[in-house]
This record gives C-alpha cells, sequence and structure tokens, in this order.
C-alpha cells in the first residue's frame, strides 16, 4: 500500500485550506470601488491577473493565456487577434495601471453603467459599462509600454464566474503620442494656437483625435469641446496656407505640396513633403537643398520648427497621385 508522505500531505492540505478560504470569501457590499479604494488583498488579486496575462504574452505562452479567458471571451473570432496585440505591448515593455475599478453589483444580472473617473478638468472621463452576467468585476486600464512614445491602453475586464476570475473583455487601442494623452494635446495645441502657431496647433490636434477613444468603455467628459477646437485649427491652418506653395528663401525654388505628421519610433514630428527640381540621385545637392530649407522654415510656417524634437521632410520627384509613385528622398529619419 502506498502512503502520502509526510510533505506531500502537508501542501496538499494548504492548497485545500487556500482553496476553501477563495470559495468561501465574500465580496465586498455593492458599489464601485476605484484605484485605492479597492480593498488591499482583492487589490493584490487583480494585479496578479494582470501580470500573469502579460507574462504568459510576453513568453508567447497563448495557449495558456487562452486559460484566463472566459467562455464567451473564447467564442469571439477575434479574441486570437487581441491576444496577438496585447503580447505585442508585453513585449516592447512594461506596462502601468492607469485606472482600476471592482465593481460589486447587487445582482448579476447584466445591465448598463456609467462610472465617472477620478480624474478632473480635460482628463476626465467617463466609463460606460455594460455588465457581464457575473455580479463581480474588475476593470483595469493599463498603459503600455509605460516609457514609449507611442502607448496603447489596455482594457482588461474580468469577471468572477464559478470557474474562477476569468477576462469576458480585452481591448487595445492608441493612447498617447510623444508620451501625451488626448487631453495633453489638446492643452498643448491651445498653447500653439495663441502663440499663430496655426499648423503646430492642428498638428497637435490631429494626433490628439488619434488619441481620443482609448478604449470602447471611454468617453472624455470634455470630448464635444476638443471635437469643435479640433476643426477650428483645421479651419485657421486652411485659411493661412494654400498648396502647393514655394519655400521662400531657398534658391532651388522647392514647392511644398502636403504637412502632416509622422510616426517613427521614437516619437511623432512634423512632416514637411515637397518637389524638388533635384534628381533624385542627386543626394549631395538634395541635402544641400534641405539645409537650406530648414534654416528658413519656421518664418515660412511659424512654430514647426519650436519645441520639436527634430522636423521630418521627404523630396519628391513629383507630386504622387493615384497609380503615380515618383522617387523620393527622406531626411531627419
Amino acid at each position: 500500500m502506498n502512503f502520502i508522505k509526510p510533505q506531500a500531505f502537508k501542501h496538499l492540505v494548504l492548497l485545500l485550506i487556500v482553496f476553501i478560504i477563495s470559495a468561501c470569501k465574500q465580496p465586498q457590499p455593492a458599489g464601485t470601488y476605484q484605484n485605492d479604494a479597492i480593498p488591499a488583498d482583492q487589490k493584490a488579486e487583480f494585479h496578479q491577473l494582470n501580470k500573469q496575462l502579460f507574462d504568459l504574452l510576453k513568453a508567447e505562452k497563448v495557449d495558456e493565456a487562452k486559460n484566463m479567458l472566459s467562455k464567451e471571451l473564447l467564442e469571439d473570432n477575434i479574441a486570437n487577434r487581441k491576444l496577438e496585440l496585447v503580447g505585442l505591448q508585453a513585449k516592447a515593455g512594461d506596462y502601468r495601471i492607469l485606472d482600476e475599478y471592482y465593481l460589486v453589483a447587487k445582482t448579476d444580472a447584466p445591465g448598463s453603467l456609467v462610472i465617472s473617473s477620478a480624474a478632473k478638468g480635460d482628463d476626465a472621463y467617463t466609463l460606460n459599462y455594460n455588465q457581464s452576467n457575473t455580479k463581480e468585476n474588475y476593470i483595469a486600464f493599463l498603459v503600455a509600454p509605460k516609457d514609449a512614445a507611442s502607448q496603447r491602453l489596455i482594457t482588461a475586464i474580468y469577471g468572477k464566474y464559478n470557474y474562477g476570475w476569468k477576462l469576458n473583455k480585452l481591448d487595445v487601442d492608441l493612447y498617447a503620442l510623444n508620451g501625451k494623452s488626448a487631453p495633453q494635446l489638446y492643452k498643448q495645441a491651445k498653447v500653439a494656437y495663441d502663440k499663430k502657431f496655426w499648423v503646430d496647433a492642428a498638428n497637435d490636434m490631429t494626433m490628439a483625435m488619434r488619441c481620443f477613444h482609448p478604449s470602447g468603455q471611454w468617453q472624455y467628459t470634455n470630448e464635444n469641446t476638443m471635437n469643435q477646437f479640433y476643426y477650428k485649427t483645421l479651419q485657421q491652418a486652411g485659411s493661412k496656407i494654400s498648396f502647393p506653395f514655394i519655400i521662400s528663401g531657398v534658391a532651388t525654388q522647392p514647392k511644398v505640396f502636403r504637412l502632416a505628421t509622422e510616426d517613427t519610433p521614437d516619437g511623432t514630428f512634423p512632416l514637411v513633403e515637397y518637389v524638388s527640381k533635384i534628381s533624385m540621385s542627386d543626394t549631395t545637392a538634395l541635402k544641400k537643398e534641405n539645409t537650406a530649407i530648414k534654416t528658413v522654415i519656421g518664418k515660412v510656417i511659424p512654430g514647426i520648427d519650436q519645441d520639436q524634437k527634430r522636423v521630418l521632410y521627404t523630396a519628391y520627384s513629383a507630386v504622387p497621385r493615384k497609380k503615380v509613385y515618383p522617387q523620393k528622398y527622406g531626411f531627419g529619419r
């Protein structure tokens, strides 16, 4: 007859005790608990779930990560794609918790809920949450990679099922560019606008709009005001600049046909695209021309070269058109 060894028996008893405690653990009174209001022991459990998700996806253990998904989410046709997107952020760097919510409902019946965040001013947002069929739920907004110029917001929503805490919603979307969220870019745009840096203001607001809805559950309280200012900056910039235009002060008379922004690994920067009369194969002459452009661009387009890590330029042999791909040469990347 085989007997359980004393040490193994102790481990078995310990696991049984942990299971019983977990099973008998009573939820908090009905309500919404945000950030520091979440009970410490509950918060530790949630944080471990977030860490486990990131660690598994960083290690490309997708099948194990799927064990963290609810049955409903597993049936979602794009669940694999969502895990892939979170995995890309996990591999790019660590995350930080922006906000988290522990929701305890009176019943486990599905329903909608609107929660106001603790953020103030332009940063304030509301959380529009459609409760699943679980009484206890946890929502984590995770910013990743936490030190990157371009950051995504990972929305991880867990529900407590009879088979444990499982993810019932997972989303990834753009949260910040150059390390700044939509409200921060909006504030930056207002400063540029007051300085009459019309193109800068329009660029900043275009970036802000890209970060406007980092989650399907998320709506900035000041959304209408920011939207109105976005169109105001576009209108003002459009009234001051007509395309194409020649960059005065440069002997070769390069002709600008587009102003925009471009994403790079270390940030998003202003982009000036122009047609040059110089052959694209004569890189020495192109570089000389671009140096001349840099010396006058701040006068031609006020503010575009201020408070910027760099400005990007692309010279073309002709204006690109549908099915027409002229030669080009880039600077600043």
